[in-house]
């Protein structure tokens, strides 16, 4: 989610600024075809760039003509991975689903995109970067489109144009015939990334995996430095930047079923990711609670959680932080797929029952409960909320809880749901009514009900 940064990170963002202008003179002095990506605002690369296309004549759909997507996710350690095929000749991404972001992005350069702090991703196969160069149908956006006014006038202190001292009023104006300047995009966890907005053609499948959509134009970052952020991200809150918003899915809704960690790096089978009116059909015996909404954060997506139940024992006095807000907006459990754990404040998170009892005796785990507004309750299964630290002996085995304390329990959410505990897990986001509803699944056998498993 994206938030200020301390003032460690705001030193770095220095040196993630130096690394981008040095990014964009080694791209400049390249030589390069006239359709290219030019990092950089100089009078020379708005002429070398068009950044108004003419409309295309071949038979491609519009953002409006996308009717339903199933989209395959990847289970990582970390997170769920999409994979984005972006640009002319496809160039196939893999990012992170995000509901916690708005912006979609992805590293731009094999040898010029430039991670600070990513060293235990260095020879990672998941690092796929976007080639600019290699790609017919990208250009740059326009400081004139409302994407680039969007990923200016978050407030981020960190911006380039704010940093600067300009207006965003005066910058961007209806006529504005300038590229869209370069955007600094941060995250919660201390994250940023730096880079430019541009337009491409994305590739998504319809109902079946075996069909396949073109969407012109989509608007996404291409990032050419970043601070512990290595791998892009897909996001899926309410902005117009996420990529639900773009293909105009925001009106419906989306629904995802994570599949349990044992998957992880599995490549025979995917977590199912269902965006459109087909989410939202035969959901009778869901439990649904209503979003709230964040002063704060309004494109992101606020639960109210009202107790926890651990086996027959219920936490005492749940804090009204988590679920409702302060009159600054701070407030609210924030569903986020883009955090691995659930974060519960202090001093709640401490009086959890079951916190400090971890050694358990055979398969004695007590259950948890969530119970959210509106009477919805979600039983997580065991697998989702203890963890063995190391194998079995003398029948007695270490398991530890998969909560953490909020670092800042005072600013922003007061609590997270993580996507580790949101495995085996139905999760429906019903923009229409606005409400997310949760169903205990096994997501492996959805996973093969609906072709997402390779036989």
């Amino acid at each position: 989610m994206a938030i200020m940064l301390n003032n460690i990170t705001t030193f770095l963002f220095f040196l993630l600024v130096n690394s981008l202008l040095f990014y964009s003179i080694q791209s400049l002095a390249r030589p390069r075809n006239p359709n290219s990506l030019i990092l950089g605002l100089t009078p020379a690369s708005r002429a070398s760039l068009p950044t108004h296309p003419k409309a295309s004549t071949s038979s491609r759909k519009k953002l409006t003509d996308v009717l339903d997507m199933m989209e395959p996710l990847r289970e990582v350690r970390d997170g769920y991975l999409i994979s984005l095929s972006i640009g002319t000749p496809p160039q196939v991404i893999q990012v992170y689903m995000d509901t916690g972001s708005d912006l979609t992005w992805a590293p731009c350069g094999n040898l010029s995109f430039d991670c600070i702090e990513c060293d235990d991703y260095r020879n990672n196969r998941m690092m796929t970067s976007f080639s600019p160069s290699h790609s017919s149908s990208l250009h740059r956006d326009s400081c004139a489109s409302p994407f680039c006014i969007d990923v200016h006038s978050s407030g981020n202190p960190l911006d380039p144009c704010t940093m600067a001292g300009c207006s965003l009023s005066t910058l961007v104006k209806a006529t504005c015939s300038w590229p869209c300047p370069p955007f600094a995009y941060t995250y919660g966890a201390g994250g940023v990334v730096t880079g430019i907005l541009t337009r491409d053609t994305l590739r998504v499948h319809g109902r079946n995996l075996g069909v396949t959509q073109e969407i012109p134009r989509f608007c996404f970052g291409c990032a050419g430095s970043t601070y512990r952020e290595p791998i892009g991200i897909a996001g899926f809150g309410r902005g117009a930047l996420s990529l639900p918003s773009q293909l105009g899915f925001l009106r419906k809704g989306f629904s995802h079923c994570f599949l349990a960690f044992k998957y992880a790096n599995n490549p025979n089978i995917s977590s199912p990711l269902i965006i459109g009116d087909i989410a939202l059909t035969s959901k009778d015996d869901m439990q649904f609670t209503p979003m709230l909404k964040s002063p704060m954060y309004p494109n992101y997506y606020y639960v109210g959680l009202e107790a926890i139940t651990v086996g027959n024992v219920r936490a005492t006095e749940v804090p009204s932080s988590l679920r409702e807000f302060d009159s600054l907006g701070n407030g609210g459990m924030l569903v986020d797929s883009g955090t691995t754990y659930t974060h519960l404040p202090e001093p709640f998170y401490s009086q959890v029952p079951c916190q400090n009892n971890s050694i358990l005796t055979g398969d004695l785990l007590p259950s948890i409960t969530f119970h959210f507004l509106n009477n919805a309750s979600l039983v997580l299964s065991q697998g989702n909320h203890f963890y063995a630290m190391s194998a079995p002996s003398n029948s007695t085995v270490v398991k530890c809880l998969l909560f953490q304390s909020m670092d800042d329990g005072d600013y922003g959410p007061a609590g997270v749901l993580g996507s580790f505990q949101q495995q085996d897990v139905e999760v429906v986001y019903d923009m229409e009514k606005e409400r997310i509803g949760f169903r205990p699944m096994d997501c492996a056998s959805a996973a093969s009900f609906q072709g997402f498993n390779k036989t």
